[in-house]
């Protein structure tokens, strides 16, 4: 499998490509802000083709170039629905500065073609499987993607949900600590520790990593698997 990876915009946001290979079909995951001079570089160096973007959440520093992307390549965008408000009133789940912040921004292009990720789903793209397990807590439609390597390993796109040694925000509209709780104890805690994470903004990590050394999951009792 080929990943890549980069961060983009001013907050950093990571955009990765998931593909079997080199010359193959491709998915884009969370193409934010000032993402597509980069995305197109990868595109073209490994000469990818991309079949659809993936949503991690709906906040503009992931969604930014979503329809500039998704329309030229047409090609969908998926998202859960809980979020998907956000593709075309990025301001509302940003709070009150929201208004003053967008003011500021280039308008935002909604992608064409959205549709809907639901807890459970797998997704057939690009030649992966592609499984979509729902995680709120930063916003009410986070979800996690969960991709097997040809390694036998896992990986796991966390978006805003786990990062390596912190976790998402939850002070946004859409967000809720308690509810965050219970998606670490329930979606993140009972994954192998082999799991790799790639997540939404930093550095790659592990599950085992941040299960010793995350200090927000410190207290937290896993379900059972």
């Amino acid at each position: 499998m080929l990943v890549l990876g980069f961060p983009a915009g001013p907050l950093q946001a990571n955009c990765y490509l998931l593909a079997a290979g080199d010359g193959a079909d491709c998915v884009i995951v969370d193409p934010g802000q000032e993402a597509t001079e980069a995305l197109d570089e990868q595109l073209r160096e490994h000469r990818l083709n991309p079949v659809a973007v993936l949503l991690t959440h709906g906040h503009f520093d992931h969604v930014f170039s979503a329809g500039e992307v998704c329309r030229a390549h047409d090609v969908p965008a998926w998202i859960h629905p809980a979020d998907r408000y956000m593709l075309t009133d990025p301001a509302a789940s940003m709070g009150p500065q929201g208004a003053e912040l967008f003011a500021a921004l280039p308008p935002l292009v909604a992608p064409g073609d959205v549709r809907d990720l639901g807890d459970g789903d797998v997704l057939e793209l690009a030649g992966l499987d592609i499984g979509v397990t729902h995680s709120p807590g930063h916003t009410g439609g986070s979800v996690l993607f969960g991709v097997g390597a040809d390694e036998g390993g896992r990986l796991l796109l966390a978006g805003d949900t786990l990062f390596a040694g912190a976790i998402g925000r939850t002070d946004l509209p859409g967000g809720d600590h308690s509810t965050m709780l219970h998606t670490l104890r329930t979606r993140i805690l009972p994954l192998v520790d082999d799991t790799v994470v790639l997540p939404g903004h930093g550095p790659t990590t592990t599950i085992g990593r941040e299960r010793a050394s995350n200090p927000f999951l410190q207290d937290l009792v896993p379900a059972d698997r």
